[in-house]
């Protein structure tokens, strides 16, 4: 029976001090706790609607959606990536969304060209392809596969001798540098991980590198983890981790677009003018093949924290290994396709909850997106379901599948940028998944929505361990956490969750428009050394990542009780003091952060003039004294510290005045209902800037952002901590202030909706 569109609106208990205390309420009967943002009365209805949706969730439509997702390969303007798109979109017709696919068309180079070579002091060619494997029918589809490289690269043919540069981010080529060497005009070889990989080439080009080699080491994918494919779920020495070098940090989406959607009559810049593509060529290679490279390196043996598990010893180089590089790409436009459904809002179809996951992959891409994205398809299926039976949500649900994310976050870039005014007008929050396996909940994402989506977690349970699955990941935390979050785990009432960097398609929501977003998936307990290669298919998949989809169901219960509660809420669930205290947290971290280097500092100036490191120096090697350090300056941070004053002080207002309004009974009336709605979804606006972080406009969120240096890697307060781990103590000056005004502003949009409240 279809709900009416004038019953009234509700304002019940929400919880919000109870839940800071760390416990339910009871409705009135004393059996149904009470949702955050639900009267007790709705409470009940909801939970009862999250029943049904469980019970049409089923695994097997997962299985098969998964089988038919990855039986070819489909990355982006592949025929069946296009086939793929029209699938997902038929589905969604069939549960009755409205859906459209929107097509963009962004820049994405493939490879024409490929040439690795070691020319001295041996010969030696590289394969550079991936072999099929015995038992894996999917890995012998090479003809219909883009071979594997590296997205962005800029066109090169470089000669140069090599050098070893560890996982290749900044604190490596300060190494380098104490041991006297110099990657100018050398073509540097750096293994995967400690950073995205598009910040191993941008950090060689800036130290005069001309070219740059990826490859895995199997000290952190392969046997020095575990049994390799086919036996094990680990990497092989002839899997390559395909992906983007694109310089992201600086903003996200097609390069040659930024800010505007890839549309076919969209203003392009030329591309010798577009900043994201990389300043020297780069390639990724399997460990067999980079092998050969590495044991050909003379010079210097690493230090211990720079040796992978291959059978040689580890040298920095340069030489006399030397390399030849060359690569040429073609440059062209590729159609992409975006497929967005739709179910309106039966009150409030101008509110909108959001939520997506990408279905391109670089080859088969079984966990990296398809996992992800057949518990979202699932989740649309039971809604889809639910409204069969005559139930409407009470706000308007998008449901979106990206195209292009692999390339850099195409589909979701251009689709945000193309409808950037009616999403600022209209989106409540975006929820977003993409990996998904056995294991435990991980979750980050805008701190305001921590006490939501802690309820949910305590509202889901474990397949395999039958409590919740809030409670299994407490308990992680207590086991394998760092000493603070073992604390914390003890002592808060809900889990901390997670900053967002970026890597996946919340960036264009919360980084660019300041939409409040949550990144939500399961893992932990998968065998999975097959991230963007060829042997990332239903193979691989169904025997060591998630064999019965049973953590896919899991997904799609914790998806979509997240999706129906912000939709469903009376009162948009948004809860201000654990963001408070998360943001107080990143004040601290970066006075911290400051002090410490101005400790270090000194005692580094001390080493240097009493002659320590000369001591020390084993005199039959190179090494080099470090530079004096600047002293560091003390920062004024009182700007910070009293506007988070001030953001304390409003989230207990808040809070106070959501219990005060619920104790007298008096509901919202429907102008008060919308201007509270209202002022809510403009909480998270209010921490962005219009001029962005300094050096990427694109990015104008204050307090989470992608690191410069880090790429994926969250940092928090990026305007204040960058700027002083880069030692540029003006701008930091200007990061406090900008992010203060930032908190102060968040502050008082809080302030607005308690007044609201308290009228």
């Amino acid at each position: 029976m279809r709900r009416s569109m004038h019953r009234p609106v509700r304002f019940g208990f929400v919880l919000l001090l109870l839940l800071s205390l760390g416990r339910f309420a009871a409705a009135a009967d004393e059996t149904v706790p009470a949702l955050l943002g639900f009267s007790a009365e709705r409470s009940a209805a909801e939970r009862a609607l999250e029943k049904k949706l469980d019970a049409a969730l089923d695994r097997e439509d997962q299985k098969a959606w998964m089988k038919r997702l990855t039986a070819h390969p489909h990355h982006i303007g592949s025929e069946y990536d296009r086939q793929n798109s029209l699938f997902i979109a038929d589905l969604f017709r069939s549960w009755g969304f409205t859906t459209r696919i929107e097509d963009f068309y962004p820049l994405f180079p493939t490879p024409k060209e490929r040439v690795l070579e070691l020319i001295a002091p041996t010969r030696f060619q590289p394969t550079l392809s991936e072999p099929p494997v015995p038992g894996d029918a999917s890995s012998a589809q090479s003809a219909e596969m883009l071979p594997p490289f590296n997205a962005y690269s800029i066109d090169g043919d470089v000669t140069g001798e090599l050098v070893y540069v560890n996982y290749g981010i900044p604190d490596d080529y300060e190494q380098l540098e104490r041991r006297g060497i110099d990657v100018a005009g050398k073509i540097v070889i750096a293994r995967y991980g400690h950073s995205w990989r598009g910040i191993k080439p941008k950090v060689a080009a800036e130290h005069g590198a001309i070219g740059c080699i990826l490859y895995s080491d199997p000290a952190d994918d392969g046997y020095g983890v575990g049994d390799v494919y086919p036996k094990g779920g680990w990497r092989n020495d002839r899997a390559v981790q395909r992906g983007s070098v694109a310089d992201g940090p600086l903003h996200s989406g097609d390069p040659l677009t930024p800010g505007v959607g890839a549309t076919k009559d969209a203003q392009r810049l030329d591309r010798k003018d577009a900043k994201t593509i990389t300043k020297i060529p780069v390639l990724p290679i399997s460990y067999g093949d980079a092998l050969p490279f590495l044991k050909a390196l003379d010079g210097p043996v690493v230090p211990p924290d720079w040796r992978g598990a291959l059978p040689i010893a580890y040298h920095f180089g340069p030489g006399p290994a030397k390399v030849h590089l060359k690569l040429v790409f073609d440059w062209k436009l590729t159609p992409i396709h975006d497929v967005i459904a739709v179910l309106p809002g039966a009150e409030l179809p101008d509110e909108w909850v959001i939520r997506g996951n990408h279905y391109d992959a670089w080859v088969h891409g079984a966990l990296d997106p398809i996992s992800g994205m057949v518990a979202v398809l699932s989740e649309a299926k039971a809604i889809g379901a639910l409204a069969k039976d005559g139930w409407r949500p009470r706000r308007t649900l998008v449901y979106a599948a990206w195209d292009a994310e692999e390339p850099g976050l195409l589909g979701s870039v251009e689709w945000a940028e193309t409808h950037a005014d009616e999403l600022r007008a209209k989106a409540i929050a975006y929820v977003n998944s993409d990996s998904n396996s056995r294991g435990y909940l991980g979750i980050r994402g805008s701190s305001s929505l921590e006490a939501m989506i802690n309820d949910v977690a305590r509202d889901v349970v474990d397949p395999e361990k039958s409590v919740s699955v809030w409670t299994r990941a407490r308990a992680t935390a207590l086991i394998d956490g760092t000493a603070e979050e073992k604390r914390e785990a003890r002592d808060r009432p809900n889990l901390r969750i997670g900053p967002l960097g970026s890597g996946s398609d919340y960036t264009p929501f919360i980084q660019h428009l300041g939409i409040a977003a949550l990144d939500l998936g399961y893992g932990g307990e998968e065998q999975y050394g097959q991230y963007h290669t060829a042997y990332d298919n239903f193979e691989h998949f169904s025997r060591f990542v998630d064999p019965d989809f049973a953590y896919g169901v899991i997904l799609a219960q914790t998806g979509g009780r997240t999706v129906l509660r912000l939709a469903e809420a009376d009162v948009l669930p948004f809860e201000f003091t654990g963001s408070a205290d998360t943001i107080s947290k990143y004040v601290d971290e970066v006075t911290k952060l400051a002090d410490d280097l101005r400790d270090k500092a000194v005692e580094e100036n001390l080493r240097i003039d009493d002659g320590s490191y000369a001591l020390t120096f084993d005199p039959k090697e190179t090494h080099v004294v470090p530079k004096r350090q600047e002293a560091v300056p003390y920062l004024n941070f009182a700007p910070l510290r009293n506007s988070l004053a001030a953001l304390q002080a409003s989230a207990r207002a808040y809070s106070k005045a959501v219990t005060a309004r619920a104790a007298a009974g008096k509901p919202l009336s429907t102008e008060e209902r919308a201007e509270l709605d209202r002022l809510l979804i403009g909480t998270e606006r209010a921490l962005t800037r219009p001029e962005g972080l300094p050096g990427r406009p694109w990015f104008v969120h204050q307090i989470d952002a992608p690191g410069f240096y880090t790429g994926y890697g969250a940092k928090t307060l990026p305007a204040v901590r960058e700027a002083i781990e880069q030692k540029k103590w003006d701008a930091a000056a200007r990061g406090v202030d900008t992010v203060a005004a930032a908190v102060s502003a968040y502050a008082a949009q809080i302030d607005r909706a308690a007044a609201t409240l308290a009228k």
